[in-house]
């Protein structure tokens, strides 16, 4: 790790500072969060590394998930011990990584914020899923990320099973960069390293095993984080990351690793759906109806062209269970949102009854 370290190498910008003069809030010192447990926070500045926790205020102010600190954030922070901060204010991010909260109903996760490229990483052996591909390139897109895509354990399989795989991605995903690597022989590092650019942040996506603790040690020339040996009887890696990191690296570029994640529930991403299935979003303006719902109609644009080959059928209905799951996400948070502000008023109901009843 680096021994001097300025805010701009931890991705600090204008913005940020035009922010922080008009906020007043230029007499806190300012950090990025690159760790969280629970309710505690690593806050890294340009001199020290500090634990860090929330001032009352903003922590019994806060509405959602969406108003406390999450790993890749800039805060406003306060030392007032040694290696102690307060947190004080969250600078505006310009990204948001999430997904759907696993097991918690019409909530969301924030997997990082201020992220400039989203690695998504997916091995070439029994993880390889281009459907699970597209899921991760609709929150990325969703987040105004940009996705570079790895396929990694290259060393696995044959140079025929590899540009089978690569030409299939390019069949169904246009427009975004594919690199192939192999964390053993190192092959493909070298055009990683040529796409990591200083201040910038690239979070690491992907299923547990890919390879994504592997590279992130081959990226910082050191075991900095623990790795799992392949198992021969799921083959593939052993989960080892159980929480996000923020490291900067040597030679600059900011990198986020990041617990394997199973599932990759989609959220209210109608602009990510759109950015992801591009070309089915334009042929919909092709169709006979305005409402046509894209599945049974006469004079559907998109079902022809399925019908014709021009679009991928598997690409198609990917695009429909996204979709769908996105609305009913929507649906059921407007539903939540509802049912807390009916409870919110029954609430002050009893109160004010109470009150009264005093006289």
């Amino acid at each position: 790790m680096k021994s001097t370290l300025t805010l701009e190498d931890l991705g600090y910008n204008e913005a940020l500072k035009a922010y922080r003069k008009e906020q007043h809030i230029d007499s806190f010192l300012v950090g990025r969060v690159i760790l969280e447990h629970k309710d505690r926070y690593i806050v890294k500045t340009d001199h020290n590394e500090c634990d860090a926790e929330l001032i009352g205020n903003l922590r019994f102010t806060a509405k959602n998930r969406y108003d406390l600190p999450a790993v890749g954030d800039w805060v406003a922070i306060s030392e007032y011990d040694e290696s102690k901060a307060l947190i004080h204010a969250i600078y505006p991010r310009h990204s948001i990584i999430e997904r759907q909260a696993v097991g918690k109903y019409a909530q969301t996760q924030i997997i990082a914020t201020n992220i400039d490229y989203g690695l998504i990483i997916q091995s070439v052996n029994r993880d390889f899923n281009i459907n699970r591909l597209e899921r991760y390139l609709t929150i990325c897109n969703a987040s105004n990320v940009k996705p570079i895509i790895i396929l990694s354990k290259i060393d696995l399989i044959d140079e025929l099973r590899l540009n089978t795989l690569l030409d299939t991605i390019k069949k169904r995903i246009k427009g975004v960069t594919i690199i192939a690597m192999s964390n053993q022989s190192k092959i493909g590092l070298d055009k990683i390293e040529s796409i990591i650019n200083k201040g910038k942040t690239y979070c690491l996506l992907g299923s547990s095993g890919v390879g994504k603790s592997t590279l992130l040690n081959l990226l910082i020339g050191k075991e900095l984080m623990d790795t799992g040996a392949i198992s021969k009887r799921i083959d593939r890696g052993k989960h080892v990351t159980t929480h996000r990191e923020l490291i900067v690296l040597d030679d600059g570029g900011i990198l986020i690793d990041n617990p394997g994640m199973r599932e990759i529930g989609i959220t209210k991403s109608s602009e990510g759906l759109e950015m992801t299935f591009d070309d089915i979003s334009e042929l919909s303006q092709s169709c006979k109806f305005k409402n046509c719902t894209h599945t049974r109609e006469k004079g559907c644009a998109i079902l022809n062209a399925v019908e014709n080959g021009d679009i991928d059928s598997d690409s198609y209905t990917n695009f429909q269970k996204m979709e769908k799951e996105s609305a009913f996400f929507e649906s059921s948070v407007e539903e939540k949102r509802k049912k807390d502000k009916d409870f919110g008023k029954m609430v002050k109901h009893i109160k004010k009854q109470r009150q009264r009843d005093k006289y």
